[in-house]
């Protein structure tokens, strides 16, 4: 009895063992993640070793590098000539440790996958469609490397797709003020089967040049403004 009683007691101990390894593998895949995004994110975070997809949206995009960025990893943008680092570094994200490559050509692909070796989150444009094979390869690498892709485009098998459904920018009346904020809906969409998509009302930026839910603290609303929102830089 006394030797069962021993044997019992080391697997719970290993089990224990077992479980707390696992549980901070799981905890060190999630990365720094802005909790206005994480609301809409499948699992609550960006991953480590997934691809995201983001629809016609750059400020969005940056909007997923800043906080991973802020925490002190390196990121990377493949193929977005027109990523504007000045409003990049307005919503946190830290130019010393963001390499650009804005004009790979047909050479994008290759300058990604090896981004992907030595960066944290790498942001990519492909200029065609990308094939089935080519994309395993890639998640492959992602996987091994621990590394993060955020796809601006379709993308095969990707995490999640992330698009803004309605956006208005805040700040002006009858020609006069000036720009103070964008509204928008942000809605992430699963894999086949992950459930049903989720949206959230986001401030992508804020009067402070944030990315926070909506409600928190009021701001007047005007008309959408398009044409303001293409002359500030933000798509």
């Amino acid at each position: 009895m006394i030797e069962h009683a021993g044997a019992n007691a080391r697997v719970l101990e290993l089990q224990a063992r077992i479980h707390s390894m696992q549980a901070t593998t799981l905890d060190e895949r999630a990365l720094p993640t802005l909790p206005a995004l994480a609301s809409v994110l499948p699992g609550g975070a960006l991953r480590q070793g997934s691809v995201y997809s983001v629809a016609g949206s750059t400020t969005l995009a940056m909007a997923m590098l800043a906080a991973p960025s802020a925490g002190g990893a390196w990121c990377g943008v493949v193929g977005v000539p027109d990523f504007g680092v000045e409003a990049a570094a307005r919503l946190g994200i830290e130019l010393e440790r963001l390499v650009l490559a804005p004009s790979p050509g047909d050479q994008w692909l290759t300058v990604t996958a090896a981004l992907v070796d030595v960066l944290t989150v790498v942001v990519t444009r492909p200029p065609r469609r990308v094939g089935d094979a080519d994309a395993a390869r890639l998640s492959a690498r992602l996987r091994q490397r621990g590394a993060t892709l955020v796809v601006l485009g379709d993308w095969p098998q990707s995490e999640a797709t992330l698009r803004i459904d309605d956006s208005s920018w805040r700040g002006l009346g009858a020609g006069h003020g000036h720009l103070s904020g964008r509204e928008v809906t942000v809605t992430a969409g699963g894999r086949p089967g992950a459930g049903r998509p989720r949206s959230a009302r986001l401030w992508l930026p804020d009067a402070h040049s944030g990315v926070r839910q909506s409600g928190q603290g009021g701001m007047r609303d005007v008309a959408p403004l398009r044409r303001a929102a293409a002359r500030a830089g933000l798509t």
